[in-house]
């Protein structure tokens, strides 16, 4: 066996592992106990995740900011869009089918049958590290975060996304918010 048979034979062990760990833990989080008990918190979050908390901020600062903050406002929107995007074409490309559930009523809100990025995660942490950049406030960076955070984590409880989806997810939007943001600050 050559270098290159050895070196594709351990990338494919390591990459059933990560498999089979995402799928044991989409399960595991779903069904833990303590965790079934806030069962509304995780869905709320899901729903917000949908644009509601983050748009809701946008308006706020639109209404109630200053002019400067309706630049953020810009630019936030127009990365948020390249954002949607890159994970639209990504999760087209990677075509990961979303977790097995045996709740008739679960997928009644997806968009598609993919899930590789999470597109909640992506937006949320993208718009996070958005925010943290535009407002360097401790408690205004922990605050969104967290929102992004809880955001992600309930899909892999309501069990539209495995782990991998949403740190992929989260790691895209953070990734590509810093990269694009350069440009938008020179467009606006």
């Amino acid at each position: 066996m050559g270098a290159w048979s050895r070196l594709v034979t351990r990338f494919d062990t390591a990459f059933d592992a990560i498999r089979s760990w995402d799928q044991r833990a989409v399960v595991a989080v779903s069904e833990y106990p303590p965790l079934r008990r806030v069962s509304r918190l995780f869905v709320t979050a899901s729903y917000l995740g949908d644009g509601y908390l983050w748009g809701g901020l946008g308006l706020g600062l639109i209404l109630f900011g200053q002019p400067a903050d309706r630049v953020n406002v810009l630019i936030g929107v127009g990365i948020t869009i390249v954002n949607v995007a890159i994970f639209r074409f990504l999760k087209a490309l990677v075509a990961r089918r979303r977790p097995e559930t045996n709740d008739a009523k679960a997928r009644f809100r997806s968009v598609d049958s993919y899930a590789l990025p999470s597109g909640h995660a992506t937006t949320s942490f993208g718009l996070a590290w958005l925010v943290s950049q535009f407002y360097p406030n401790p408690a205004a960076i922990v605050l969104v975060y967290a929102a992004a955070a809880t955001i992600a984590f309930s899909r892999v409880f309501v069990r539209d996304h495995y782990p991998m989806d949403v740190i992929a997810g989260a790691c895209l939007g953070t990734l590509s918010s810093a990269l694009l943001l350069p440009f938008f600050r020179w467009v606006f």
